[in-house]
């Protein structure tokens, strides 16, 4: 006679099991997808297959928000001006190694019925973010403070050749954006018209960042609540936020990594 496992030991299982699903996906606060419970859980010593997490989250009713689109797209195709740059990245973004191609954009924040605007410089390649900055305004300095930012914390690690990329907006053709990288000796690339896809790896960042701070958004009452959020959730994204593609490490690691050939500490068990 085949024994069958008791109903109970099965459930208590479960439960302990998602227990330790829901503590990962607690952590820093930020709401986490089947993969990213997956390595967290992995970077304690814990191994539970992708198909027993989703199996156990659907089970006890815990779900991810959805991302939504970044509207920055429409107001970067209603400002576009006749100062456009060749695309010469052509959506080679991981082709060249680190450092060599930076992407730039900027997007809507809305709190307490009114708009915010964040500003970054990501490397994708690592997928880190090198620089970011929140503004009240659309003024074009914010953006120039984002590269004055970018060449202060990473200037040496850059190269004669790296380019920044961008879309056609009126903040990126502008004469003050187009000298200053010009004086920084970074070549400018633009995406072709209308065309996301040339700029993707941003707009996947976006995407991912306003899905998992959504929750908050509730509770912002001021233009500092939401700066402080964002400031500890790129923070959060750059040195914790694991991912698949960066063989499980999270952006900041991966570029340590690639440059000395050093696991990090906690990863060293899996290899």
């Amino acid at each position: 006679m085949v024994r069958k496992d008791n109903p109970n030991t099965r459930e208590e299982k479960d439960l302990s099991d998602f227990q330790l699903i829901l503590e990962v996906y607690k952590e820093r606060g930020y709401d986490k997808g089947v993969m990213g419970i997956y390595m967290r859980l992995l970077r304690k010593g814990i191994r539970m297959n992708h198909k027993k997490i989703r199996r156990l989250m659907r089970k006890y009713g815990l779900n991810c928000p959805i991302r939504k689109a970044n509207p920055y797209r429409r107001m970067a195709k209603a400002m576009q001006t006749s100062a456009v740059a060749d695309n010469l990245v052509k959506r080679e973004f991981k082709e060249h190694g680190p450092r060599k191609i930076l992407l730039t954009d900027i997007t809507y924040i809305p709190y307490n019925n009114v708009f915010c605007y964040l500003s970054t410089i990501k490397d994708p390649f690592t997928n880190e973010i090198l620089s970011h900055k929140l503004s009240e305004s659309l003024e074009v300095q914010f953006v120039l403070d984002t590269v004055d930012h970018l060449i202060k914390h990473h200037g040496a690690s850059l190269e004669s050749k790296t380019m920044i990329h961008s879309d056609q907006g009126s903040h990126y053709t502008s004469i003050s954006f187009r000298k200053l990288v010009s004086d920084y000796g970074l070549i400018q690339s633009m995406s072709r018209r209308g065309n996301c896809w040339d700029n993707a790896p941003q707009e996947s960042f976006f995407g991912h960042m306003k899905q998992e701070v959504s929750k908050y958004q509730s509770e912002w009452r001021s233009f500092e609540e939401v700066k402080e959020r964002i400031d500890d959730w790129i923070e959060y994204y750059n040195n914790e936020r694991y991912q698949k593609q960066l063989g499980m490490m999270a952006p900041s690691e991966y570029y340590i990594y690639y440059q000395t050939g050093q696991y990090p500490s906690d990863l060293l068990w899996t290899t």
